[in-house]
């Protein structure tokens, strides 16, 4: 008999610390970090990927939970997805919590990690739009004890990869205490994969508005200029009410922004959109809109 089931690694090592799991990393270049194993095991068992070694970050405590520094959160990228949806977290960083409650079903946010969401970087990875949006930072671990920090976008991007031996220790995400939303579209009735998703956030002290579309496209999408136009209609200092036309016409321009017509080939005119795009584009507009008025609200 013969039988098609993907290779099992060849050994497992199970580091106490985040150093710990770095050195391994490092003497074992070939090797996996692993810790809820909700996309890697999915690849293993469709036989797309079959690591020679897996590192298992499970027992290392100090990525497991949050604490405050300097007027962040710093969030250990052991952080599952469960537990990031209870309600003291949820007061902390509301969209975050929003995010991870939506992530799937109760088995996926068991397990699923705030570490490997942003490692994975899937397109449809719901806690992505909302890290962008709170320009939320790295910090990564490296050989020698080394840290560094960078911008999850440029880790979405592809501007900054880790390098050999690294590791996402933490998510360093500023406290705004302010309004901040997440709403994602799937296209089916409960918990599933978004077809597309916004996350937005007041910041009164910057006197900004941040916005990040995710699941349309590889990345989280910021509209940068229907930012700063909404931004500059809001009365900051009084109750920060807006028209409900205004929160429409913002819906639309991020939904162009992110979704733009197509460009005019020669002397033709561009043509059409296909359907199916104008419908996620209407749906994009929608929940900008929704996300708007909700946190204006």
């Amino acid at each position: 008999m013969t039988t098609h089931a993907p290779q099992a690694a060849q050994s497992v090592t199970l580091p106490a610390s985040l150093d710990e799991a770095v050195a391994a990393l490092t003497a074992m270049p070939a090797a996996v970090p692993v810790a809820g194993g909700t996309d890697l095991m999915a690849s293993v068992n469709s036989g797309q990927l079959r690591p020679a070694a897996l590192v298992g970050l499970g027992r290392i405590s100090e990525i497991r939970g949050w604490r405050y520094q300097d007027g962040n959160a710093l969030l250990g990228a052991g952080l599952t997805h469960a537990r990031m949806g209870r309600p003291d977290f949820a007061a902390l960083i509301p969209a975050l919590a929003a995010a991870a409650r939506a992530a799937g079903p109760p088995q996926i946010r068991n397990a699923g990690t705030l570490g490997g969401n942003i490692v994975t970087a899937a397109p449809t990875g719901d806690t992505l739009p909302v890290l962008a949006a709170m320009e939320a930072t790295l910090v990564i671990a490296g050989p020698g004890g080394a840290r560094r920090e960078t911008p999850v976008s440029h880790l979405l991007a592809g501007r900054d990869m880790l390098g050999a031996g690294e590791l996402i220790g933490f998510v360093r995400v500023p406290l705004l205490h302010a309004p901040q939303v997440f709403f994602k579209a799937t296209g089916r009735t409960g918990p599933g994969r978004a077809t597309a998703s916004v996350a937005l956030v007041l910041d009164p002290a910057r006197r900004e508005v941040r916005c990040a579309v995710g699941a349309i496209a590889p990345m989280p999408l910021r509209p940068l200029e229907a930012e700063r136009w909404i931004a500059s209609l809001i009365e900051w200092d009084a109750d920060r009410k807006l028209a409900p036309e205004a929160c429409a016409a913002f819906g639309e321009y991020v939904a162009v922004a992110c979704i733009p017509d197509p460009a005019p080939d020669g002397t033709e005119a561009a043509p059409p959109l296909p359907p199916a795009v104008l419908h996620l584009r209407r749906t994009v507009a929608a929940l900008a809109r929704r996300a708007l008025g909700r946190a204006l609200s």
